[in-house]
């Protein structure tokens, strides 16, 4: 029997399955070594200063005149991102290449004479710079009913045939036309079956979501890893296409990695004017990297293409500062080790300044480290510095900076003999405070719901949850009762997303009358931002109920 990766079929789904249960694919360390990509979103909504486009644009008014790919790279590159990952298509279905599959698409536009392919212009500029190249289509279309949140499921069953055709060919020509692709997004999940043709067109390419993914989203847009951030999952929840940080698990035999998005502008995707106040300061772009690629995750950083096609001066001279803070992280070394063992030490000449530590693991063995703590030796007494759970692919402690005889790593809990491939000490060249977590955050009440009148009849409600669900993430929904009245006894729930069932995006909890929300679009003010609960209720026992119904991010 052979040991090496094996790709197999199972219910029209692809399941790659690793030498042993639980360890990355060769493909996936290579994303992991990475570490930063840049997102690209480039969209007609772009001209309507919208962050959906509601094609009142004119093909003819879009001319993006300045686009330049080349520009695109160095911008990427200017903040260490190895790969860019283009939107090549989002929820209006606009085609920023010159597809078969509409007219709505690159070619109708005035740009370059009707003759213009911004995808095969930036394929050819990653070749050059040598970037890699990420896709992003979306698996929805408004043009044929099938709107966020939808996974591609069309409105009309009747057009749903005709529009799974219309998707397999999109990619199929992306796939076939433009090189190597390395990674395909699928935004909130996919529905539409594409197994096949990632397997003969792009069997190495990673899979953001759907029912072949190799990588998860962590829940939230704020380019931020749940603590702790084990890369694994249970295979079930792997192959469900809408695994998020949620399911993460040490024993789960699945390594099923988190790219963690978020943007430059606070928070919104698409440029638009006078928005250079919610660029993000550089305090908090580190913050972000601290608690992404130094939680052993992959940060996907948004760039915005104004409607000339250029990202604007004032976003590239943010990059360029982040790029900057980034190698100043590790300027500065003081000293490092590595090996097989539970147990590594630094030891130093003399007291030694230090403010953080990079440890890597190898994670060809999986999570094998459990439990760590780092300790300093300050006046011959051994101090904890750090501790947490777990190392993974790349692990970063920051903490107040202290002089040290010797730093020790000290593995406290493992699965099996642990592999540290790096155990190395930081001076940082600028402050690093201590990484603080926020907390679980309280609840807080759905005012919408006290509208509602409980009764012993079953009733169907909806409630509209848009006043507490202001920006994309993973919300805990909770009915609490007061300690008198009737049981309450809910059914049928299920969320809607600008007026479409989603049933993908709300998961039942382990204790009655509680939920789990994704909300993976983006949120805006108007219809397409509404985020509502329908459930079935009555009051038993009693016959009287009183309850709140709160609402509260999930972690982190």
């Amino acid at each position: 029997m052979k040991t090496l990766v094996s790709v197999f079929m199972v219910a029209g789904m692809i399941l790659q399955a690793p030498q042993h249960p639980g360890t990355p694919t060769p493909e996936q360390i290579a994303w992991h070594e990475m570490e930063i990509q840049m997102f690209l979103c480039l969209d007609p909504c772009t001209w309507q200063g919208r962050e959906y486009d509601d094609h009142s644009t004119p093909l003819e008014q879009i001319n993006p005149v300045s686009l330049d790919t080349e520009q695109w790279c160095e911008a990427a590159k200017s903040f260490g991102a190895k790969q860019i990952l283009f939107v090549a298509k989002h929820t209006g279905g606009f085609c920023w290449w010159p597809t078969e599959t509409t007219e709505y698409c690159v070619r109708n536009i005035s740009w370059k004479n009707r003759k213009g392919d911004v995808l095969g212009d930036l394929a050819a500029s990653c070749r050059r710079h040598g970037l890699k190249l990420g896709v992003y289509i979306y698996p929805g279309d408004d043009q044929w009913g099938a709107g966020i949140g939808s996974g591609g499921k069309t409105a009309d069953p009747a057009k749903q045939e005709e529009y799974n055709e219309v998707l397999r060919r999109q990619w199929t020509e992306v796939l076939t036309r433009y090189g190597e692709i390395s990674e395909l997004w699928f935004d909130g999940s996919c529905v539409i079956e594409l197994g096949d043709i990632i397997q003969q067109y792009a069997p190495k390419a990673m899979v953001f979501q759907g029912p072949h993914a190799t990588l998860r989203w962590p829940g939230n847009e704020k380019g931020i890893a749940p603590e702790p951030a084990w890369q694994t999952v249970k295979r079930a929840n792997a192959l469900s296409g809408g695994a998020t940080g949620a399911h993460s698990d040490p024993d789960g035999d699945a390594w099923l990695p988190m790219e963690m998005d978020t943007t430059l502008l606070d928070h919104k995707w698409f440029w638009g004017p006078d928005t250079d106040h919610m660029l993000k300061p550089l305090d908090t772009l580190m913050e972000i990297y601290l608690k992404s690629v130094g939680r052993g995750g992959v940060l996907l950083l948004n760039a915005t293409p104004n409607t000339s096609g250029l990202i604007p001066e004032s976003h590239l001279a943010r990059y360029r500062k982040f790029g900057a803070a980034i190698k100043r992280l590790y300027e500065n070394k003081k000293g490092e080790t590595s090996g097989e063992g539970t147990e590594f030490e630094i030891r130093f000449d003399a007291p030694t300044s230090v403010t953080h530590t990079v440890i890597k693991e190898d994670i060809r063995r999986g999570h094998a480290v459990r439990e760590f703590r780092v300790e300093g030796l300050v006046n011959d007494v051994w101090i904890l510095l750090a501790q947490g759970e777990p190392i993974g692919y790349k692990r970063i402690d920051t903490f107040e900076k202290v002089e040290v005889k010797a730093l020790r790593l000290h593995i406290t809990k493992s699965a099996a003999t642990p592999n540290i491939l790096q155990f190395a000490a930081y001076e940082a060249n600028d402050p690093l405070a201590p990484l603080q977590e926020s907390g679980k955050a309280e609840g807080i009440p759905i005012e919408s719901w006290k509208d509602v009148k409980l009764s012993q009849d079953w009733q169907t409600v909806e409630v509209d949850l848009s006043p507490a669900i202001r920006k994309p993430g993973e919300y805990i929904i909770m009915i609490q009762q007061s300690d008198k009245g009737g049981a309450l006894e809910t059914t049928d729930a299920m969320v809607l997303i600008a007026g479409v069932e989603a049933p993908r995006h709300i998961t039942p909890l382990d204790r009655p009358n509680a939920w789990r929300i994704q909300r993976t679009d983006q949120v805006t003010s108007d219809e397409k931002g509404r985020t509502t609960l329908r459930l079935r209720t009555r009051c038993i026992a009693g016959g009287q109920c009183e309850a709140d119904l709160l609402l509260r991010e999930a972690t982190p």
